[in-house]
């Protein structure tokens, strides 16, 4: 792995949100390695690092925020993206966890590919996405599309 590569975990137990996140990401060089399971994201974890993860809230074998705490215990230092279809930006758990630095953002279920890119764009440093200046070139990542990913 080239040491400027980005490279993000998806844990998902929902295929086709991992599917939808890697067409989205791809135009940005941001390869992506994919997990149905929290004990599978661990295993990915101990194995290689990443630049970026974005959790599910609801996975069949842990939740998603204790997945976090088990994934801050190897890494302390990644940027974690919490997506869920079952929680709000504003519930009390998400804000916690925010306040608590256990994830750095969340997003909801379905999303949008600019709310996606901006996401990305606060977790990662501005050289850490492909583009032809500073920051997130949204054209060059896919974000101006209006159709909402589930």
């Amino acid at each position: 792995m080239d040491a400027s590569e980005i490279t993000c975990l998806v844990v998902d137990d929902e295929p086709d949100a991992g599917w939808a996140l890697e067409h989205i990401l791809r135009p940005c060089a941001i390869r992506l390695e994919r997990a149905l399971t929290a004990m599978e994201a661990l295993e990915l974890m101990r194995r290689r690092s990443f630049s970026l993860a974005f959790l599910d809230v609801k996975l069949p074998d842990l939740d998603g925020l204790e997945l976090a705490r088990r994934i801050r215990a190897i890494d302390a230092a990644l940027p974690i993206i919490l997506i869920s279809g079952y929680f709000y930006k504003d519930d009390a758990a998400i804000q916690q966890a925010q306040a608590e630095g256990l994830i750095r953002d969340f997003i909801g279920k379905p999303f949008l590919h600019a709310e996606l890119m901006r996401a990305v764009a606060r977790a990662l440093p501005p050289r850490g996405i492909r583009n032809s200046g500073n920051g997130v070139n949204p054209r060059l990542c896919g974000a101006g599309a209006r159709k909402p990913i589930p």
